[in-house]
């Protein structure tokens, strides 16, 4: 297996196909990336921005290039002895007609030799309406309204044999069995035969399937060939199309006849009885446990990987799949050869990985989380959350915010399967002889569980549960049940079976792995997208698996992490920005300063909102923005305020704010959007971003801004460089090598220039270190950009050093100790230290060069690992030696020396001819 030594994520789309990234294959070897991280690159729906809404799990996209581009980009990165690790999707597909298989399903439904596919419950409990049926949540208005003004339309697919029903752009398959009530309503002797015929077709029972499947292509060609030889059989059925088939009863009959009933869009969170990827209706679960479907989804990976034409996998969103553990062993499988393996699992607190799962690691957020911690000052905390309850009012503690998320994802957007649950415990409840728990009290005390369940999911078989999960379980339990909320029969029913202690355990592990498939999307829905918009103390902190309500990491809890990841997990990605992130690192890199400055940042705060007072409008009774929203505004100046021009720059704000508010889901949502509040907060934004209408808040607020964004740009160069020599594969995000002023997507999706780019890393080499740290340089990313460069063609030189060599902690001495973030890494004689400063609000020169004030590190010394001729850094641009002080073997060096050539310090032994 080859383990990358630095991986690039490239965001593959219409404005950059495979062969675009054949092209970026030179300039990032130049970088010193080893293997391209390719988002996912199989057919996806027409104009997917993203690749995730897979339609074709077993091809790769024509849109991006298909089997000609993808070759082109092997031959690329092979020339340049890289590797290509895929982004692939089990869990879910795009529902679109573009999905041969689900318009198989939509068509014969149960029937279907695709039915096995979809995860979706033909018989949900107490929904009889939706018996063999699966429900399509699309229409813009009630089904009634749909129908009666005519939006619905019967349609002929001649040259296919076919009925379909039309609704703007969607297209839905008619079930053949229903043909003959139009075909025989033309009167044409051949249709009626024909309509005879299909009359005699097997239901949609899933025991004559294929011959249903058979049967039915045979009629339909007859039908096709019926058409195009006959003119006035064609004229016929178009006028039956044309009369009574658009009369809004008949095509309503037709409808009931169909394998899927077509609903308002509104109805999903309650109705849906397929599962989906979270809660987008256009995304449906897959059963990749089945066999069958395991192998039609991943022949062309498998295919890949064994062909060596790709070298690795990033399993997305593995906490959908049923059985997450089985699911990567059966991968491991089927390869047949050892490949690179990481997976997108959100851990939580102290969650670990489970041990079972056959992986390198995860794709990175908790390296993200912990490190950028490193960089908020809990010395702060008091300060910040004083300057967020005075302005916003808001006195909760972010768990409780958590937990209001998660109970209103369960009540709007994710309460049918929650529903269907509470069925089934029911059921089980009353061959228990429990008569008397009801299903309302079921289903209360199931969400009450939900709720205070703090990780994502757990990982429950039919062989049993992980002990980490029964203890996370019955404190869930013990928490719903708690302050007598709840019948203590009740909460000892759900005891029994939720930790498989019934008699049934069977049945008991079969709702408990449902179950499972449905806490991570309430998390997600609960906690990423709508208490994480809600709970604004200090946003460098809101990030996915992040805990807004953890004020800072300590160096040693970060040291004791790298230890462990080392140990456990030496091969795992090193994440800091994703498409998924809500921030870039560099805008949350900003923010985390402001942990240093609580007191003038309140101030700042508050004078603003003065300042700003004439532009706030009110909408229903209320001020618009609401105080909640003001508050994250100003955050998301200071992180995203541009170093150059950006004429977009009111409108990127905007948008996020829209968004920011709907995904809150307080003044507004996606459900139920608040346009005029909306309107409100946009004139808001442009008026205080306008040089006119702003200009009293902006020379208030730029000169602040110009400091945090410094404060940011050393504090980037940190977490980078700890990126970079942690245990663990660094992950680059696209662009992200210069300064990343990216919001959550679709901001972090705009193109990235590649060409200024490539130009900057060929200036590396004329310009000297001290030259990129000057004023009006450091603004252009060259910084970032050397630092990544230099860090990255080390681990080149010493891969093995960085990839398997030990980790030790170093603690600094003297008055700024705290201020130092240091660790070596050794491998015989080999060694490596990097050393990085943190929280350096009161360190940092106001102005000029990039870097500290005078004298800022006196008296501070580093001891580190002894090397015979001393240590030189790889990032000042100097090979001479650094001075220290020596005592016995020991070598201490100055602080003032790391710092004073380049903000961070990267130390190899210096090495005598």
């Amino acid at each position: 297996m080859r383990v990358p030594r630095a991986t690039y994520r490239l965001q593959l789309g219409p404005g950059l196909t495979l062969r675009d990234a054949a092209r970026l294959v030179p300039y990032l070897a130049e970088l010193g990336v080893s293997h391209l991280y390719l988002s996912p690159c199989t057919r996806a729906r027409e104009g997917s921005g993203h690749g995730y809404d897979v339609v074709d799990h077993g091809a790769l996209d024509p849109a991006l290039g298909g089997e000609e581009g993808y070759a082109a980009l092997l031959r690329a990165v092979r020339e340049r002895g890289m590797g290509l690790l895929l982004d692939w999707v089990p869990n879910h597909a795009g529902v679109s007609p573009e999905n041969g298989r689900w318009m198989s399903v939509l068509e014969h439904g149960p029937a279907s030799p695709h039915a096995r596919f979809f995860d979706i419950d033909w018989d949900p409990p107490g929904r009889p309406h939706l018996r063999g049926r699966v429900l399509l949540p699309v229409l813009g208005d009630h089904y009634r309204a749909v129908l009666e003004r005519g939006e619905l339309e019967l349609a002929l697919e001649a040259g296919r044999g076919a009925l379909c029903v039309r609704y703007y752009g969607h297209r839905f398959p008619v079930d053949p069995a229903t043909y003959p009530a139009v075909l025989a309503a033309s009167g044409e002797p051949e249709l009626v035969r024909l309509a005879a015929r299909f009359a005699a077709l097997p239901d949609r029972s899933p025991g004559r399937g294929a011959e249903r499947v058979r049967r039915t292509e045979a009629l339909r060609e007859r039908l096709a060939g019926l058409l195009r030889e006959s003119g006035r059989a064609r004229r016929a059925l178009e006028g039956v199309l044309e009369g009574p088939g658009r009369d809004p009863e008949e095509l309503h009959r037709l409808l009931e006849g169909q394998a899927y009933r077509l609903a308002y869009w509104r109805v999903a969170g309650d109705e849906v009885n397929y599962r989906r990827f979270f809660a987008i209706n256009d995304l449906v679960g897959l059963r990749v446990e089945d066999g069958r479907v395991f192998e039609e989804t991943h022949r062309l990976a498998l295919d890949l990987l064994r062909r060596g034409a790709a070298d690795g996998l990033r399993i997305d969103h593995p906490d959908g799949l049923r059985d997450p553990a089985g699911y990567l062993r059966r991968l491991r499988e089927a390869a047949g050869r050892p490949f690179y393996l990481v997976v997108e699992k959100i851990l939580c607190g102290n969650e670990e990985l489970p041990g079972d799962w056959s992986v390198e690691g995860t794709t990175g957020y908790e390296f993200a989380n912990l490190a950028g911690g490193l960089f908020v000052d809990a010395e702060g905390e008091a300060g910040m959350d004083r300057a967020y309850r005075r302005f916003t009012g808001e006195q909760r503690t972010f768990r409780e915010v958590a937990r209001e998320g998660k109970r209103l994802a369960m009540e709007e957007e994710l309460s049918a399967g929650l529903d269907a649950l509470a069925w089934r415990m029911l059921e089980l409840s009353r061959r228990r002889r429990r008569y008397d728990l009801t299903l309302n009290a079921l289903r209360r005390a199931l969400a009450g569980v939900v709720e205070h369940l703090e990780v994502y999911r757990t990982y429950a078989t039919p062989e049993g549960l992980p002990e980490p999960d029964r203890r996370r379980l019955a404190e869930a339990i013990e928490r719903a049940g708690a302050g007598g909320r709840g019948d203590p029969a009740l909460f000892g029913f759900l005891r029994r079976v939720l930790l498989l202690e019934d008699g049934e355990l069977r049945e008991a592990a079969r709702l408990l792995m449902d179950l499972q498939q449905q806490t991570g999307a309430v998390m997600a829905k609960g906690v990423e997208d709508t208490a994480l918009y809600r709970y604004n103390r200090l946003v460098a902190l809101n990030e996915v698996g992040g805990e807004p309500d953890r004020f800072g990491v300590a160096p040693e809890e970060l040291h004791r992490w790298a230890l462990r990841r080392r140990e456990r997990h030496p091969h795992a990605l090193l994440a800091a920005s994703t498409h998924d992130t809500k921030r870039s690192e560099d805008v949350r890199a900003r923010l985390a300063a402001l942990s240093e400055l609580p007191g003038e940042w309140g101030e700042r705060v508050e004078r603003w909102a003065r300042i700003n007072a004439p532009h706030r409008g009110r909408v229903g009774g209320r001020e618009a923005p609401a105080r909640e929203d003001e508050y994250l505004l100003y955050q998301t100046l200071l992180g995203a305020w541009p170093l150059g021009e950006d004429e977009g720059f009111a409108g990127r704000i905007s948008a996020y704010m829209r968004k920011a508010v709907r995904e809150a889901k307080v003044r507004s949502s996606w459900i139920s959007p608040d346009e005029a509040y909306e309107e409100a907060l946009e004139r808001f934004v442009r008026a205080v971003l306008s040089p006119e209408t702003g200009s009293g808040f902006l020379e208030d607020f730029l000169p602040f801004q110009r400091r945090i964004a410094r404060l940011g740009a050393l504090t980037s160069l940190s977490q980078t460089l700890i990126r970079l020599a942690f245990p663990g594969v660094p992950d680059l995000y696209r662009g992200a090598e210069l300064w990343d002023l990216s919001l959550v997507d679709p901001d972090n999706r705009r193109p990235v220039d590649y060409g200024l780019r490539e130009r900057l890393l060929h200036e590396l080499g004329r310009a000297g270190v001290r030259a990129l740290l000057d004023e009006g340089a450091w603004q252009s990313g060259l910084p970032k950009l050397h630092l990544l460069r230099a860090a990255l063609g080390l681990r080149a030189e010493r891969p093995e050093l960085f990839s398997g060599g030990e980790y030790l902690p170093l603690r600094a001495e003297g008055p700024r100790a705290r201020h130092v973030f240091a660790f070596a890494r050794r491998l015989g004689e080999e060694v490596a230290v990097a050393a990085a400063p943190r929280l350096v609000a009161n360190l940092a020169a106001p102005s000029g060069p990039l870097g500290f004030r005078p004298g800022a590190w006196e008296g501070t010394l580093l001891p580190v690992p002894p090397a015979g001729e001393g240590y030189r850094n790889v990032l000042s641009g100097d090979a001479g030696e650094l001075p220290g002080e020596r005592e016995g073997g020991a070598l201490r060096l100055p602080a003032g020396e790391l710092f004073g050539r380049f903000p961070v310090a990267l130390l190899v032994p210096v090495r005598r001819a």
